[in-house]
């Protein structure tokens, strides 16, 4: 299938692994432009490498960050069709997993809702104007089934990505009519360098239950987050989903929000 993304200008923030990265890299295949947006590039982000590639290294919970990421778009591409905000997680001075709401200071809160809400809302303000120059636009929040399942779990970044997804829905409904959709993917419990890194939520988990990595990631994991399909999503399948929300071929999908969690949200 074409997704008529072919010359289109996209923007992905957190773009250097994981879940961004494979964004990046189907974009790229897809025949876009990225604007790829990170801290730090990375070996993989290299290997990218290439004319409809560019990398800003920038601190996006710096507020003027994302504009200079839409001002580069313009100045290399000519302006910016897409915007992915994938950027999340714990930022940087932040540990997560936690275990109980009263783990967080009023510091660690500002900080995650600062990473995971904020960047959003400053890289919408920075495109929506460059979209509409250009009659209209997409625009996918990346947020998380934590948003839609309430738990003393890292209760900081579940209200972030919770609010996203309102955010999402209030944009859908002012942008929509304007040519320009936004929708959410919300990843669930995704296979990335978070939980695969050495000294990562994996090597903990295993360090706490006295198995091995592989135990946690194969088969702990899957049964006690209640994964119907029995294993972890990938970054790609992600990808995937975004890409195809992105594309010209979603034109009447706006305000949605599409879960690849392998079935772990059970709730209607």
């Amino acid at each position: 299938m074409d997704l008529q993304l072919s010359g289109r200008v996209a923007i992905v923030t957190g773009a250097s692994r994981g879940i961004g990265l494979a964004i990046t890299r189907t974009l790229l295949e897809e025949g876009a432009h990225v604007v790829a947006a990170s801290r730090k590039s990375g070996a993989e982000l290299d290997a990218l490498g290439g004319p409809r590639l560019v990398h800003v290294a920038v601190d996006l919970t710096d507020p003027a960050a994302p504009a200079e990421v839409a001002a580069r778009a313009v100045e290399v591409y000519g302006g910016v069709d897409i915007l992915v905000n994938n950027a999340g997680g714990p930022p940087p001075g932040v540990t997560l997993p936690r275990t109980s709401f009263m783990d967080a200071s009023d510091e660690e809160w500002r900080a995650v809702l600062d990473f995971n809400l904020l960047t959003a809302v400053r890289a919408v303000r920075a495109v929506v104007p460059l979209m509409l120059e250009r009659g209209g636009g997409a625009i996918v929040n990346v947020s998380s089934t934590n948003a839609r399942r309430p738990s003393p779990i890292n209760a900081d970044y579940g209200a972030a990505k919770a609010a996203m997804s309102n955010l999402t829905k209030t944009l859908s409904e002012e942008y929509g009519p304007r040519g320009i959709r936004v929708n959410t993917v919300s990843p669930g419990v995704t296979r990335t360098p978070w939980w695969t890194d050495e000294g990562g939520v994996a090597d903990m988990l295993a360090a706490k239950a006295g198995i091995g990595r592989d135990a946690v990631l194969d088969t702990m994991v899957p049964e006690t987050t209640g994964l119907s399909t029995g294993r972890m999503a990938e970054p790609q399948e992600i990808a995937d989903v975004v890409a195809l929300l992105v594309s010209p071929r979603s034109a009447s999908t706006n305000g949605a929000d599409y879960v690849v969690d392998s079935g772990g949200l059970k709730q209607v």
